[in-house]
């Protein structure tokens, strides 16, 4: 989730005072960005001409939507004054959002020292506010200026500032307890503040304390059911708690009241892919496409989006028409794993594998999660060893508690390229490690398979009851076709060995389960044929 702190409080902050008219589209204007609802602020403050207080906010605004240039255009077309503290606040941030921090400083000094001591209080929180709605990651100038503001507040806590020193310290890595202690105090300030709610909430998901998250956003959209991003953040929550059906649904509900923008198509439509429903992320996709046809994530997400559509055809070139159009810095990790995947698909597996290693050799923090795709990579080209070789590199940079789902992916190459005992060894550690997961001992019953393919030895024997028993004890509807395999082997293994009464029951379980088993019926009608 990408964090991007805004405070809607300038009324309060501005230092110079405005007509009533531009006092109530000021309001408008903040309530539409308090939804990001940008369209109906921009319009409500172009309303106000070139007024300082409407580029002000204009400035503020496209900062907001992440469009630096724009923000510096409007917070420069305020001139400076020696005699308007705001002004020297909108050069300062003016160069904050050029990046300009030396520059931005001074400003800042300067506007401090133009202030009056009664307006002091205002033109510093006009200040803490520009850091904490800006990029700067160093949180040394904008808390002095935020202690500086408390003193001129004698001590007492504000809203706006409490939200600002939250959001200042959710810049830095361990600044999480100094920001929901921020958030805290401004909910002390006012407790029906949405807000200061919405801030915890997204604190919490950063922690990964979903209950809690959820308990801030709800009470976000309690005080105020027309607050979207609440809904935005919850559905986010719900996609990394794993509930996405809550995640899609939330989503929706963000949806019906979110401003319609192409940007909001954008996000819906990614959504959609994110939550696997691919179709429907193509729709979207290509409306938003239509409109903005160089919009860099729909490309990519269009390729992807076909690709899980199972349209490969469609997905390669449109994959290449992306990987074309992309600036190299923007050239994510998953953009070659698909495109190596795309290639693979097209039968260009050479090419395709080649791709997914120069990925993991650009990405080496993200290894462990390509060598994966690489593995699989691999084993469509049927270099079983190679495969091996990438599951046991990864394995390897465990250490002692290796991921029990890698031991299962090693063990099923070891399968596939016929080293059964090998196999049987990872799934038995798998096993031991997680007894109540039930699939590993099919699993195992299978490699056992592959060791005694003629059922002579009867290695498999054991693992097939052993699954059976714990299917049995778990869930049998889940394991329907596991439980007929395993019935089928042990009838036939009683066959072959000459136990006609004792594979009879394994068949008539069979039938049991898949009445329309042919092999099983006519196992059934010999055995009785031959007792008659």
């Amino acid at each position: 989730m990408n964090f991007k702190p805004w405070k809607l409080s300038f009324l309060a902050a501005l230092s110079v005072s405005g007509s009533a008219a531009f006092a109530q589209s000021a309001q408008t204007a903040q309530k539409s960005l308090e939804l990001e609802r940008y369209s109906e602020a921009r319009a409500a403050l172009t309303r106000q001409g070139q007024s300082p207080e409407a580029m002000y906010e204009l400035g503020r605004l496209y900062q907001m939507r992440e469009m630096p240039d724009s923000a510096a255009f409007y917070f420069s077309k305020i001139t400076p004054n020696a005699d308007s503290p705001m002004s020297l606040v909108a050069a300062g941030r003016a160069a904050l959002a050029k990046g300009n921090e030396a520059e931005a400083a001074s400003q800042f000094d300067k506007a401090v020292k133009a202030t009056k001591k009664k307006e002091a209080f205002n033109t510093l929180k006009m200040i803490a506010q520009a850091y904490a709605e800006s990029d700067v990651k160093d949180t040394a100038k904008a808390i002095a200026y935020v202690n500086a503001a408390q003193a001129a507040n004698k001590g007492k806590d504000d809203l706006g500032l409490m939200i600002a020193r939250g959001d200042i310290y959710q810049k830095s890595e361990n600044g999480g307890g100094e920001a929901m202690g921020s958030y805290d105090r401004a909910l002390i300030v006012d407790p029906n503040s949405v807000m200061a709610n919405y801030r915890k909430g997204q604190l919490y998901v950063r922690s990964r304390n979903f209950n809690e998250a959820r308990t801030s956003f709800e009470k976000a959209i309690s005080l105020d059911a027309n607050f979207a991003p609440a809904y935005r953040d919850l559905a986010e929550m719900y996609y990394f708690a794993k509930q996405y059906d809550l995640a899609l649904s939330t989503f929706q509900k963000y949806m019906s009241i979110a401003e319609k923008t192409p940007s909001t198509n954008a996000k819906y439509a990614s959504f959609l892919y994110l939550t696997g429903k691919y179709p429907e992320a193509l729709t979207e996709i290509q409306n938003v496409l239509k409109t903005d046809p160089n919009n860099l994530t729909m490309n990519r997400l269009l390729a992807y989006s076909l690709y899980e559509n199972k349209q490969n055809d469609l997905a390669l070139p449109a994959m290449e028409k992306y990987m074309k159009m992309a600036p190299a810095n923007k050239i994510i990790p998953e953009d070659n794993v698909y495109y190596g995947k795309m290639l693979m698909g097209a039968g260009r597996t050479d090419e395709g594998v080649a791709i997914i290693e120069k990925a993991i050799q650009a990405n080496p923090d993200k290894a462990g999660d390509l060598q994966n795709d690489l593995a699989q990579a691999y084993i469509a080209k049927k270099d079983y060893a190679k495969a091996i070789a990438t599951y046991q590199a990864k394995i390897a940079a465990q250490g002692d508690k290796p991921e029990l789902a890698d031991q299962i992916y090693l063990a099923r190459a070891y399968e596939q390229n016929k080293q059964f005992a090998e196999a049987d060894k990872l799934y038995s550690a798998v096993a031991t490690a997680r007894p109540t997961y039930v699939p590993v001992y099919l699993m195992r019953a299978r490699a056992n398979f592959g060791l005694d393919p003629d059922s002579k030895q009867g290695t498999a024997k054991p693992h097939y009851e052993k699954f059976i028993e714990v299917a049995k004890a778990n869930d049998p509807t889940k394991y329907k076709e596991g439980l007929v395999e395993a019935n089928k082997y042990l009838g036939y293994y009683y066959y072959q060995k000459g136990e006609k009464a004792t594979s009879l029951p394994y068949w008539k379980e069979v039938i049991a389960l898949d009445p329309n088993d042919t092999q099983a019926s006519t196992a059934i009608s010999e055995i009785t044929k031959r007792k008659k």
